[in-house]
């Protein structure tokens, strides 16, 4: 791949470029890519993050955690901010380490990339590249071509905003953005010495930033269904800080045959019931439409770092072998729309406090 490969401009969503403002307030953005596999069953998701970049504070610095194959974690910190850089009008992002150049860090050619970056990421709307190192547990190489296919909203409108008209105004705290509910990926992944080559994989794209972090979060996620090429869900809910009060919002999206499914709470009655681990049970209904999910899993689940008042941390658990069944239905003819059923979805709970199931309506 020697050239970087065009973004679609139809699929992309607003927030799709970096946020801060360049002031020293307390600040943060992640990025989060995944692929799923679904001839080995095997996911890999990619989390990269900045804090605080105006460089000099206790938590100022980035890095980059990935979830591999049977839920096994590496990560790597990059603690030089001015090795990162982002594009603030679309979605563009990189983090050199190790590296013999000397110029403003910058979008490279992926050969180029290649062969000067020792240790790094570069992403955008239609490519995910690098190499990281943990001298503990290993290495990954990877680099991939994306083709979007959905990303938050009907196939061919103006794309929405995850969080609605008020994401843009920093009422609300942190953003929360889908990039790309569903795509295509083409590439390779090197985990270990071991190689997985695939071809149109599922893909899948979300960020998140500002200047306060949520209290509580869950999620669920999965764009691999059986026997549903054309389908993606994501849902998830927390509390989280709005001016000086703190509220639970939860939300359902789901993409299907071109058309977009919005469970969001300006829209939709929506409720929850999410164990501190093991089961996530979901219900939404509009005045059109109702769906309910439900995630399961026997794993422990793999903890991960979230950015988080005192820095990065390990503050949230994920699998990427959980257990999800999807419906919706027509509430006018009763009808089913969509049953759907995967053994590869992603669940998430983070936060605290996690000692007793999470009941809201």
């Amino acid at each position: 791949m020697s050239s970087i490969p065009k973004s679609h401009n139809s699929t992309q969503t607003p927030h799709s470029g970096y946020h801060w403002d360049g002031s020293d307030r307390r600040f943060f953005e992640g990025w989060y890519y995944r692929v799923t596999l679904p001839n080995c069953g095997q996911t890999f998701a990619f989390m990269y993050s900045i804090e605080d970049p105006i460089g000099g504070k206790p938590y100022s610095g980035g890095a980059a955690q990935i979830l591999g194959p049977d839920d096994e974690y590496l990560w790597r910190t990059f603690p030089d901010v001015q090795g990162f850089w982002a594009n603030s009008s679309k979605l563009e992002l990189g983090h050199w380490g190790k590296t013999d150049l000397r110029t403003q860090p910058t979008l490279l050619l992926p050969d180029e990339f290649d062969s000067r970056i020792k240790e790094g990421y570069q992403a955008t709307a239609t490519l995910n590249q690098g190499i990281i190192h943990n001298p503990a547990t290993g290495y990954c190489r990877w680099e991939y071509e994306i083709k979007p296919v959905y990303g938050w909203g009907n196939k061919g409108e103006l794309q929405q905003s995850t969080a609605g008209l008020l994401s843009s105004l920093p009422i609300f705290e942190p953003g929360w953005q889908i990039l790309m509910a569903h795509g295509l990926a083409s590439g390779w992944i090197d985990w270990n010495g071991k190689r997985y080559e695939f071809t149109d994989a599922p893909a899948y794209g979300e960020k998140n930033w500002g200047g306060a972090f949520p209290k509580k979060w869950f999620w669920v996620n999965c764009n691999c269904f059986e026997g549903e090429p054309d389908l993606a869900l994501t849902a998830g809910g927390g509390r989280r800080g709005v001016l000086w009060w703190m509220e639970s919002v939860a939300m359902i999206g789901v993409h299907y045959q071109g058309k977009f499914y919005e469970f969001v709470p300006w829209n939709s009655q929506v409720s929850w019931q999410i164990q501190p681990w093991g089961r996530w049970q979901m219900q939404a209904t509009n005045s059109e439409y109702e769906v309910t999910v439900t995630g399961t899993t026997d794993l422990p689940g793999t903890p991960l770092r979230a950015p988080t008042e005192e820095g990065l941390i390990f503050a949230c658990k994920d699998t990427m072998q959980g257990e999800v069944k999807l419906e919706l239905r027509s509430r006018y003819s009763n009808q089913s729309i969509i049953t759907a059923y995967s053994s590869i979805c992603g669940l998430e709970t983070g936060g605290n406090p996690w000692d007793t199931t999470w009941y809201s309506s």
